[in-house]
């Protein structure tokens, strides 16, 4: 598919940043969107807010991306995995807001992580690999307050809810990487969120969705906390495997203490602090201790790796044409310096998605 001038211009000004700053950035997004949103509770409550960043975060994308339906059918199980993602982040986004509601940002992150940290856990095989994730575990009892508050049953439950499908998403997204380029399955998978939240939001909303005050919140939050954070993390999904995005993920407990602080004026005790500084900690350690670093060397050790200019051309071209294409060690099409070209790819049986 030929994108506009406008995806061309963002994937080459994405394609130069490092993965784990798009993480970060995206992280950043989210918790800030979600830290405004409450703003426009009292005319259209969680559920209208969630409806129309949803739209508008589908509309924006549709525009950027300008999907085909001849492009998903051409790539196999697409249409099932963009369908997914997209129903996946309506659960999320409807999850997420309503907890808002009943407990504070900080804790609602914080549980939230838990969906990527076992993620990690799950994908761990070396004890140097839970090190990272132990201590983001460390850091999320820390600034939760180590459980000593009391804090309402249906927050908490909406929350894990939240978790669930977060994680699920992440899954689901980096098998969307790796079957659409650019951000077309994104665009499809957020309007059919944006589809699935409608009854859900028009219900509870009614005319408070017309409100100017909620349509300017909504816009602000569907690009801070959607557009850009979504198409962030799908180009970070295509360079690192998901378990190592999931951990520096662990920040978002951090981002949404801060946020809640700056925006809705929740103070933080000390030892809250020190789990942002854990968390932010174990963030890094992942991204040193990743298994990308540690395959790259064994690459490099026995099949030499490709130059960062000619890998980094070699990632989109190779998941569109046939021939010799360049093949993650892992087995998934990719545009790293973890790529070598191996024909034909030799798959690792003990890698999972």
């Amino acid at each position: 598919m030929q994108q506009n001038s406008a995806a061309q211009g963002f994937s080459a000004v994405v394609g130069k940043v490092p993965a784990p700053c798009l993480v970060l950035a995206g992280v950043s997004g989210i918790q800030f969107g979600a830290a405004l949103a409450p703003s426009a509770y009292p005319q259209a409550g969680a559920a209208g807010v969630v409806f129309l960043r949803l739209l508008i975060a589908g509309v924006i994308l549709c525009v950027l991306w300008r999907p085909r339906r001849r492009a998903l059918k051409s790539a196999k199980g697409a249409w099932k995995t963009v369908l997914a993602a997209g129903a996946l982040l309506a659960g999320h986004h409807i999850a997420f807001f309503e907890a808002v509601n009943h407990i504070p940002l900080g804790i609602v992150a914080t549980i939230e992580f838990l969906g990527p940290f076992a993620i990690a856990m799950a994908g761990s095989r070396r004890a140097l690999d839970l090190l990272p994730a132990c201590l983001a575990a460390g850091g999320v009892l820390l600034l939760s307050g180590g459980g000593s508050t009391s804090l309402p049953a249906v927050g908490l439950a909406l929350a894990a809810t939240a978790a669930c499908c977060w994680a699920g998403y992440i899954l689901v997204s980096a098998r969307m990487a790796t079957r659409l380029s650019g951000g077309q399955g994104l665009a499809v998978a957020i309007t059919w969120a944006a589809l699935l939240s409608a009854p859900y939001g028009i219900a509870h909303a009614g005319t408070g969705l017309l409100d100017p005050h909620v349509l300017w919140v909504a816009a602000v939050v569907a690009v801070v906390s959607s557009v850009l954070p979504y198409s962030l993390n799908l180009e970070a999904l295509r360079r690192i495997p998901p378990r190592v995005f999931g951990v520096l993920t662990s920040l978002e407990p951090a981002a949404g203490a801060l946020f809640g602080l700056l925006v809705l004026g929740q103070h933080l005790q000390r030892s809250q602090w020190l789990g942002i500084s854990a968390v932010a900690c174990a963030s890094i350690a992942a991204t040193y201790l990743g298994p990308g670093k540690r395959r790259a060397s064994r690459v490099r050790a026995t099949s030499g790796s490709l130059p960062e200019a000619e890998s980094a051309r070699a990632g989109p071209a190779s998941r569109e044409h046939p021939g010799p294409r360049t093949i993650h060690s892992s087995g998934r099409p990719s545009g790293n310096l973890t790529d070598v070209q191996a024909p034909p790819p030799r798959l690792d049986p003990n890698d999972s998605l």
